[in-house]
């Protein structure tokens, strides 16, 4: 199987700039490629693990990808996609977030084969450093307002009589910049994006091509959407987030158990490293059990990000929990101290401090909508404390948020 047949088999292809003559370069040649990450929040979530999964797997091919950390392009914030402005973020935010973003690559991408090892690049090396009227005199002309005006990001804004600033409006063009500041510095000759980013893709293309006279390619992977049509990366508890610290290994353990049925396969083929007769040993042997498929799902993901170990314990800790309920230690757990306990604790602020809700209120509905109970009794008050429970559990209380959320609490000295 070459490259661009396994990216077809697992779904990865959406649009490719002159796919024949990418596939019979890949086919011969090693290359370096890049896929851009905007510094705009603390942690990568789920939406973006696709584009993560694509590098890994060009790396396979003994390919090597330039991770292209956005911190200027951060300061503009990118209008793809979106029907509203996005917030502006300090420099000291934005510097953060790159540092929080390299965590997760650290985690998926190869660093085994010196060939195919990943290369990290800031595009303030370059974005920071332009002259603004020698850069519009040498590349503003290879822009048409024409053409621009046509991208699916800024019609959509402009059809809803919604305002695009002229520094979103440059975003297109600094990312087309950053392109061809690649392929001159590094001789990238491919740009991975989302299929929200065509345009701006296919700028960069053009751009070469104009500037230097040099042949380069664009490929989108499509939108990722769960089988009810919904973007992937949020549920309605929130973010399914990759750092540690921000989502527990059991929490992303449960986020993959628990897919749509309809999704699994698709899943397999896009999330992890089993080979194409693996999968469709998978789906033969598991045709009456979609369950038991839903694990290993669970466990290949979870074990991509966190390791075997904790795959592992996550899956017994829900085996655990489903069976006898009993009170596992590897449960995502909130602490409460001598001081913390003088004070009245209720139940709605600690579903928001484990962030299981987005907001008081939200933890409230949840309360309201039957969903939370404290070691299988049902909660109904809004204000229930949980004080005199805690006193009476000296192993510490589970409580639950739905049918798969749970968490623990317990006291320390």
């Amino acid at each position: 199987m070459t490259l661009i047949e396994e990216l077809k088999f697992r779904g990865f292809l959406n649009q490719c700039t002159n796919e024949e003559t990418l596939n019979e370069i890949i086919n011969s040649n090693k290359i370096k490629f890049y896929i851009g990450f905007d510094c705009t929040a603390k942690s990568l979530h789920v939406g973006s693990l696709i584009q993560i999964m694509i590098m890994r797997l060009f790396q396979k091919y003994g390919h090597t990808p330039i991770v292209l950390i956005g911190k200027s392009t951060t300061r503009i914030g990118d209008p793809s996609g979106k029907d509203e402005t996005r917030k502006i973020l300090s420099d000291d935010e934005i510097d953060l977030n790159a540092k929080n973003l390299r965590q997760v690559f650290d985690r998926f991408l190869l660093s085994d084969n010196e060939e195919s090892n990943w290369i990290t690049k800031d595009n303030s090396e370059w974005l920071d450093k332009l002259n603004y009227v020698n850069f519009l005199r040498d590349y503003g002309k290879h822009f048409t307002i024409n053409k621009m005006l046509s991208f699916d990001s800024v019609k959509m804004r402009l059809d809803r009589e919604q305002s695009l600033n002229f520094v979103e409006f440059n975003y297109m063009i600094f990312q087309a910049y950053d392109f061809f500041e690649l392929n001159n510095r590094d001789n990238c000759i491919l740009q991975i994006g989302g299929s929200d980013q065509w345009g701006n893709i296919v700028n960069g293309v053009e751009l070469i091509r104009r500037a230097s006279g040099k042949e380069t390619f664009g490929l989108t992977t499509p939108l990722l959407t769960n089988a009810n049509g919904d973007k992937m990366g949020k549920t309605a508890e929130g973010a399914i987030w990759l750092n540690e610290d921000m989502l527990s290994a059991y929490d992303y353990w449960q986020f993959w158990r628990n897919v749509d049925d309809r999704d699994v396969i698709r899943f397999l083929k896009l999330f992890t490293d089993l080979s194409k007769k693996e999968i469709e040993s998978i789906e033969k042997d598991n045709a009456d059990n979609v369950n038991e498929t839903k694990i290993i799902l669970a466990n290949e993901a979870t074990a991509m990000l966190h390791g075997l170990d904790m795959a592992k314990k996550s899956e017994e800790t829900a085996r655990d929990i489903f069976t006898d309920n009993n009170l596992s230690t590897d449960l995502p757990t909130i602490e409460l101290g001598p001081d913390e306990l003088e004070k009245e604790i209720l139940i709605s602020d600690l579903i928001l401090r484990i962030d299981f809700a987005s907001s008081k209120s939200a933890s409230r509905k949840l309360i309201r909508g039957n969903a939370v109970k404290i070691d299988k009794e049902l909660i109904k008050d809004e204000l229930f404390s949980i004080n005199t429970l805690l006193n009476d559990s000296p192993n510490g209380l589970v409580i639950s948020v739905g049918k798969k959320k749970y968490f623990r609490v317990v006291t320390t000295e």
